[in-house]
């Protein structure tokens, strides 16, 4: 059968809209859509892009915000509290370095990151990604929009937040809370950077770079994750250069090792004292439940109910929900592909609000004055349960849901093929 050229054409043109979805590799028709509506993939219901022309300078403009925010949120007070007789400040800066001069390492680097580290990379990543186009450098470009993709996980300044109104909730037992100029550049800051990640998309500067219609595919059976473009099957990615794979490479190995690895911690985490508190020569040690049940004898249910959630059920539920995942994807299990779908969304969504607990430690380190007659410090137990946020996001980064779908595309193309003999 010859096809006229009238009809190559429009099949070359259906094929150029034609997009793979990332989360399930079902072909979807690009259409056009109003700004600010969404396209969603209807099998695996994964976020597609978004319709209008992405505002470039607007993600530009909120970067250069958060950067100039960066020196009110750091360097001023958030809190202070009036401690025998003098005033105490808290600043992220200054609980830092507390955890790690009294030998918390991994605690203190790991708040570094969430809290500092990731939302300054991300910024400074919009701004190269912005000078890469204008310059027209690739490799900026490149590793500009690599970091951004990596780094949208790790931004936490609103954990961080609900941390604070938890340790003021904690504080006001001991003493007088007064609100500094810090927690003002905090909030403005946490809504910039929160506009700034639901905002920035790889996909859209990758489009200005190199439009995906200049590529004339004759077929699209890959799905670059890097720069979100659909194409032939091929080692390299035609546009960003990055090695390209049907699958996350030990994606289920690593999953696994993580999993199991969080599930071990997770014993300590919970069992040894978290944080060590001494009052009037007293010495309370708290576990992640006891600290829950001490915050319901005080009548505070609102933030026993927040702790025990973020602690206590988050992590047990993404453990337990990648282990489900995991199980179903070795039994081969095609059923309720799509609930097991929502359940890797919520697991990516959550798995941030574990780090609540460890802020809320750095914080009262802070402003409690160590070496007196009121003492705070951590336990060993917040080293452990530091160990289990880290794994369970990691194993949520290394799982790739495309793994979800595998049987489902098998059994798509059996059915296709016993039409297609029938026929």
């Amino acid at each position: 059968m010859v096809l006229s050229a009238s009809e190559l054409n429009n099949a070359q043109q259906r094929v150029s809209r034609t997009r793979l979805c990332h989360g399930c590799e079902l072909p979807i028709d690009s259409i056009s859509l109003e700004r600010g509506k969404s396209a969603y993939c209807p099998r695996c219901g994964m976020h597609l892009y978004k319709g209008g022309a992405p505002s470039l300078s607007g993600n530009l403009a909120i970067a250069v915000a958060c950067l100039l925010l960066f020196v009110p949120s750091h360097l001023f007070a958030f809190i202070s509290i009036r401690l025998f007789g003098v005033m105490i400040p808290a600043t992220l800066p200054l609980g830092i370095l507390t955890l790690y001069n009294e030998g918390f390492i991994f605690l203190s680097l790991l708040i570094f990151f969430c809290c500092s580290v990731a939302p300054f990379m991300l910024c400074v990543s919009v701004l190269a990604a912005h000078v890469s186009l204008k310059l027209c450098h690739f490799k900026a470009l490149k590793y500009s929009l690599y970091t951004i993709k990596h780094l949208k996980a790790w931004v936490m300044i609103d954990v961080f937040l609900v941390s604070i109104a938890v340790s003021c909730f904690k504080l006001q037992d001991y003493s007088d809370i007064h609100i500094g100029v810090g927690l003002y550049g905090f909030i403005l800051l946490q809504f910039m950077t929160v506009l700034l990640v639901s905002r920035v998309n790889v996909r859209s500067y990758w489009e200005k770079y190199r439009s995906e219609q200049s590529y004339h595919f004759h077929h699209k059976d890959m799905h670059c994750l890097h720069c979100q473009l659909s194409q032939p099957s091929n080692t390299v990615c035609v546009r960003c250069h990055k090695p390209m794979f049907r699958r996350k490479p030990h994606s289920i190995q690593a999953t696994c090792a993580y999993i199991a690895a969080s599930a071990i911690a997770i014993f300590p985490a919970n069992l040894i004292p978290i944080s060590i508190l001494i009052t009037n020569g007293r010495r309370m040690e708290d576990t992640i439940f006891s600290g829950v049940a001490s915050l319901v004898k005080s009548g505070m249910w609102g933030i026993a109910i927040i702790i025990f959630v973020a602690s206590i059920i988050v992590p047990v539920a993404k453990i337990l929900g990648l282990s489900y995942l995991l199980l179903s994807i070795k039994f081969k299990n095609s059923l309720y592909a799509r609930q097991r779908m929502t359940i890797y969304f919520i697991i990516k969504w959550i798995g941030r609000w574990s780090m609540m607990d460890l802020f809320v430690i750095c914080i009262m380190m802070t402003v409690i004055d160590r070496g007196q007659i009121l003492d705070f410090t951590p336990g060993v137990g917040a080293v452990a349960f530091g160990m289990v946020v880290l794994f369970t996001m990691f194993a949520a980064e290394s799982f790739d849901p495309r793994l979800i779908w595998d049987d489902q595309s098998i059994g798509s193309k059996v059915e296709d093929r016993k039409e297609t003999s029938n026929g």
